[in-house]
C-alpha cells in the first residue's frame, strides 16, 4: 500500500459568524499518496486558494482533521506549523515572488538557509537544481534581469530544493503565455515525477489537468473526483 503523504477529512472552514457567517469549504475529505500529481480544478471564488491555505498549513481549519506525512496538524500551535511547513512543504504560487535584491541562486538556497544548509552545500543544491529547469546560465543574475518564465522556473526550484514531502501550487503558470506556459509546467511535472514527490496543483487548464495523475473539482464546498 502506497505512503499516504496527504488527507484530508471532514474539513471545513468558515469565515464569520451568525447571519454573517460564509462557508467555503463544508467537509472536505482527500488522500494524496506519495508520488502522486493531483490537480484541483474549479472556478474562482469556489474555495480553491482557501483549500491551498488549509493544506499548507497557513490558514487553520475551522472544524476537520488533517495529517501530512501521518502527522496530525489541525491542532498545532504556530511554532509547530512552521516547522512542519519547513520540513514538508513547497509552495509555488501564481506570482513568483522572487526577492527582487538577490539573485536567481540566492533566492533559490533561501530554503535550506533557513534550515540550517550549510552555505556551501545549499549553493551546490540549487545550482544543480536550476541546471535541472534550464537556468544555468542565470545563476547570478538577479529576477528583474530574467523574463516571467525565467523567473517562474526560479520560483519552481525554490519550491522543490529541500526536497518536500508535497508540492502546493495554485494557477503556477497562470500569469504566462500559453507557450511559456506549457514549457514551464512540462519542466515541473518532470522533476516532481523525478524526484518521487507528491504534488496538489490548482489550475483552470483542463489541458494541464489532464497530465496529471488525478483530477480533482472543488464544487460547493465539497472535493469531488474527475
Amino acid at each position: 500500500m502506497k505512503d499516504v503523504v496527504l488527507e484530508l477529512k471532514d474539513i471545513k472552514r468558515w469565515f464569520g459568524n451568525g447571519e454573517k457567517k460564509l462557508e467555503v469549504l463544508k467537509g472536505v475529505n482527500l488522500k494524496i499518496n506519495k508520488g502522486e500529481i493531483v490537480a484541483l480544478e474549479g472556478p474562482s471564488g469556489s474555495g480553491k486558494s482557501t483549500l491551498l491555505y488549509v493544506t499548507g498549513l497557513l490558514d487553520k481549519p475551522s472544524s476537520g482533521e488533517l495529517y501530512l506525512a501521518g502527522q496530525s496538524c489541525a491542532k498545532m500551535k504556530e511554532q509547530e506549523r512552521t516547522q512542519a511547513r519547513r520540513k514538508y512543504l513547497g509552495f509555488v504560487y501564481q506570482s513568483h515572488l522572487l526577492l527582487p535584491d538577490f539573485t536567481c541562486l540566492e533566492n533559490v538556497m533561501m530554503p535550506l538557509l533557513i534550515s540550517g544548509v550549510h552555505k556551501k552545500d545549499a549553493s551546490l543544491k540549487a545550482a544543480e537544481l536550476l541546471e535541472k529547469m534550464g537556468l544555468k546560465h542565470r545563476l547570478k543574475h538577479r529576477p528583474g534581469e530574467m523574463s516571467g518564465g525565467e523567473q517562474q522556473r526560479a520560483a519552481v526550484a525554490r519550491a522543490l530544493v529541500h526536497s518536500p514531502a508535497l508540492l502546493l501550487a495554485d494557477e503556477p503558470t497562470g500569469n504566462l503565455d500559453p507557450s511559456t506556459s506549457e514549457k514551464v509546467f512540462a519542466e515541473l511535472l518532470s522533476i516532481v515525477r523525478e524526484t518521487g514527490l507528491s504534488a496538489l496543483i490548482a489550475t483552470h487548464n483542463p489541458a494541464l489537468a489532464a497530465k496529471m495523475d488525478r483530477r480533482l473539482r472543488i464544487e460547493n464546498g465539497g472535493v469531488l473526483e474527475v
